[in-house]
């Protein structure tokens, strides 16, 4: 090794230069600065010895390191059996049918621990601490009172007692409905002779019932008690969650019960209430018996995740009534043109990143890790490393990946097993289109109208970069582009929908045809 020749060198050159004596064994006065000299090169060595040996070792113990975490991941799923009915579940998933699940922390957890990356944190508190000053600052200066209204908080929460009963109804449907629907046709299925009839009975009642309580009572709650828009985000974003994690229960289930054969007495193999119970509250859109899980609850933990999203709200609120409100309200006496358009959208991109960071650490990171930690759910990884991202491909998988998930084996793959591992593309695009129809119907009846700026952006210009922009692009380049994508989008998303916000109630609709409920206010509405 290149350790091993640097050292034997040092060792010449140090046994050359050591002190020379004379005929009569004598040294001379002036070899004292000689020996002074080669003491310092022998050091010099020495520490250029060491640290070539520290990086040859950090090396070899990244590589065995990496290794042994693969085979601990590998080893834990084969050969944890922490329950009698777990033998099933494992069975049925296996590596290769779908996704598995292991005991892991949340990167930002990691992350935090170094010193660095915390610093960064810090710089985010601080300029919270920041708004809250100034804020308090304006408000004295201009209206002579130093303390928060909170007004637009009491506006956008506002009837959450309508949301509570709402929500409780579709959670009580979502636990109690599909759960003994299946359960009533698992027990037919095999005991009865009339297998296709009963099926049929099935798939119908759970279609009526799933349309009726989490497809139309949710939609005419929204709009029949004119909910405010946090409010009406609650109902919605609970609506979808509450219909993806049923499909996952019935998708994964179906396929246990068709493929069981019973002894002849004995009842199909059903998974239990209380399996499902846990699954519709921990933090995992993909349905499985068992989960790992940690041994104890760090109660400590909780408490400071859910002062995080609190603050996080707060921080929310800042951004709104210091950066977005009062500009846009200005400009929504302007008409409608280019120049306004792309002055918004540039003032728009900063405080639409923090938003974007908020909801992305407030919901994936404090939200669902303080669900996971009071479940003793132990993995968390709910997203990955999106910001290194050099491809808008990797983007999309590694920025949510509990939705990513559900759209990857549901979507994706059962399309590919529809057509005989065929159409890839066909099948992106359908993952990208129903993602898009999703995040248009949140917003649609989130802000109670229709401007499709959330469609165009993810079925349309998604499209373009998930392609365009794929995982051969490794440059750093790349992830710059990335990023300034990204702030241009969020200045899109807010100045977008800002400027119709406030066009609505500058310029009601007049008439409730087609046309004038589809076309923005904003494209039309005359300020004068």
């Amino acid at each position: 090794m290149s350790t091993y020749d640097t050292g034997n060198t040092a060792v010449r050159r140090t046994s050359r230069r050591t002190e020379s004596p004379t005929e009569n064994g004598s040294i001379r006065p002036h070899d004292n600065h000689t020996n002074t000299s080669d003491i310092t090169l022998r050091k010099e060595d020495m520490e250029r010895m060491k640290a070539e040996l520290i990086r040859h070792i950090q090396s070899d113990l990244n590589e065995l390191l990496e290794r042994a975490l693969s085979d601990s991941m590998q080893s834990l799923y084969r050969n944890t059996r922490t329950k009698p009915d777990q033998t099933h579940t494992q069975d049925r998933h296996k590596p290769g049918q779908g996704k598995v699940f292991v005991a892991r922390c949340s990167l930002l957890d990691e992350l935090f621990e170094i010193s660095h990356i915390r610093t960064i944190y810090h710089m985010f508190i601080a300029a919270l601490f920041l708004f809250t000053i100034s804020t308090l600052a304006v408000d004295y200066i201009d209206q002579g009172k130093m303390f928060l209204d909170f007004d637009l908080f009491y506006y956008a929460f506002g009837q959450l007692g309508t949301v509570v009963w709402a929500w409780t109804l579709m959670f009580a449907y979502t636990l109690l409905g599909p759960y003994y629907i299946l359960s009533i046709w698992a027990s037919l299925h095999h005991s009865c002779g009339w297998r296709t009839c009963v099926s049929a009975v099935a798939a119908l009642t759970l279609c009526a019932a799933q349309t009726s309580m989490l497809g139309i009572f949710p939609v005419y709650t929204v709009l029949h008690y004119q909910l405010p828009p946090a409010s009406r985000f609650i109902i919605i974003l609970e609506q979808i969650r509450f219909v993806m994690k049923s499909y996952s229960f019935i998708r994964e289930t179906t396929p246990a019960v068709l493929t069981s054969t019973p002894q002849k007495g004995e009842s199909p193999h059903y998974p239990s209430l209380s399996s499902y119970l846990y699954f519709l509250f921990c933090p995992t859109l993909i349905y499985r018996e068992v989960y790992p899980r940690n041994p104890y609850i760090r109660w400590n933990y909780v408490g400071v995740n859910f002062m995080k999203i609190l603050a996080s709200l707060f921080y929310l609120y800042f951004i709104l009534v210091r950066l977005c409100i009062p500009v846009f309200r200005n400009k929504s006496n302007q008409p409608f043109s280019t120049r306004t358009l792309i002055l918004a959208v540039f003032h728009a991109a900063f405080p639409g990143m923090l938003m974007l960071m908020l909801g992305f650490y407030g919901f994936l990171h404090c939200w669902l890790n303080a669900f996971a930690e009071m479940l003793r759910f132990a993995d968390r990884m709910f997203y990955n490393d999106w910001w290194n991202s050099t491809s808008f491909a990797n983007y999309y998988r590694t920025w949510n990946i509990v939705v990513h998930d559900w759209l990857y084996y549901y979507s994706y793959k059962d399309f590919l097993w529809l057509t005989g591992q065929k159409l890839r593309s066909v099948a992106t695009l359908l993952v990208f289109a129903v993602s898009a129809l999703v995040h248009e119907y949140a917003f649609t009846l989130g802000f109670g109208f229709f401007y499709p700026v959330m469609f165009c952006t993810f079925a349309g210009i998604g499209v373009v970069f998930n392609f365009a922009m794929n995982d051969k692009r490794k440059s750093p380049v790349c992830n710059i582009i990335m990023w300034t994508c990204l702030f241009i989008g969020q200045g899109v998303h807010v100045s977008l929908y800002c400027l119709e916000w406030y066009a609505q109630i500058q310029c009601p609709r007049s008439g409730t045809s087609f046309w004038e409920l589809v076309t923005p206010r904003s494209w039309t509405c005359n300020y004068q």
